[in-house]
């Protein structure tokens, strides 16, 4: 397993990230290291994927449709982020810990902006937050990062937008779309953001950002020139039960293997076959005699 550079204690951190994007001698910036980000919902895939080596672990708004089973990211609220956050952060060690603002918990004002995203380091314990949208979350991300909260941008396809976008198409996709979203990338670098997600965007689009940007991008559905890339846990491990998006590489089958345990435990209980006498607890033999006289009497 190639294992990234980290602090000294072992630690992945935000300069540790930004540290893997550096200047090429012709002035645009490359990434020296790869950065792997996976999302995770709970302590026992925090634990897995923390000790498999995975850099950032994200609690990704995801949560609210591969999880809790709505239809969008909408309906997740703050306080259902920081219970699956507080879960994550106790099965995380090494990776660095990113938690997303969902819909609505900076959307008000900015003073409880910057409120909802204190509660996400100090209850949640996360090392940084996530925020979609670009030159419009300039000052919040900027708010943010003064007061000492490292923000993870998100731009492109922005699931929380997802009324307004009309569905979650690719972004991007005309010369217009395609300055706008390099103008949200901009803002989001100017505001202080460590890194930013890159969601669904033309390949060529996403390889002209990363060039551009001096901080990472992380890319999901942007092609392989990103400075990283993320993907839902559930995509990754084969247990989304509805549609799987173009760019989400199943890396395992846990939805088959899950199915297959489960009608062999109904099949083995239904022919007496579970529990065995081996996975049984017995009685001390002094007992088990006691019992057995007292029938024969």
């Amino acid at each position: 397993m190639s294992v990234a550079p980290r602090a000294g204690n072992g630690k992945i951190t935000v300069p540790d990230i930004l540290s893997r994007k550096t200047r090429s001698l012709d002035g645009s910036f490359e990434t020296k290291q790869k950065i792997t980000c996976l999302t995770a919902y709970d302590y026992p895939t925090a634990l897995l994927l923390d000790e498999a080596g995975v850099d950032i672990l994200l609690v990704g708004d995801s949560l609210a449709m591969v999880v809790l089973g709505y239809d969008s990211t909408l309906p997740v609220t703050l306080e259902e982020m920081l219970h699956h956050t507080r879960a994550v952060r106790r099965g995380t060690k090494r990776a660095l810990l990113v938690a997303d603002m969902p819909y609505g918990s900076f959307h008000v004002s900015m003073e409880e902006s910057v409120r909802n995203a204190v509660r996400f380091v100090k209850e949640g314990g996360a090392e940084a937050v996530k925020v979609e949208g670009g030159e419009r979350r300039l000052e919040l991300i900027s708010r943010l990062v003064d007061a000492e909260i490292p923000v993870m941008g998100h731009i492109g396809l922005t699931p929380q937008s997802v009324n307004a976008l009309g569905g979650f198409h690719v972004q991007g996709k005309t010369a217009d779309a395609a300055r706008q979203l390099e103008r949200d990338a901009r803002a989001v670098e100017a505001a202080g953001a460590f890194s930013v997600v890159l969601e669904s965007v033309p390949r060529e689009l996403g390889a002209q950002v990363t060039q551009k940007l001096r901080i990472p991008t992380i890319g999901i559905g942007a092609g392989p020139d990103c400075d990283g890339q993320v993907l839902v846990f559930h995509d990754f491990a084969g247990l989304t039960l509805g549609h799987m998006p173009k760019f989400a590489r199943k890396y395992a089958d846990l939805g088959g293997e899950i199915s297959r345990a489960a009608k062999d435990f109904c099949d083995d209980v239904r022919a007496g076959r579970f529990p065995s006498d081996a996975e049984s607890y017995h009685s001390p033999a002094e007992l088990r005699e006691k019992l057995l006289a007292r029938e024969r009497a």
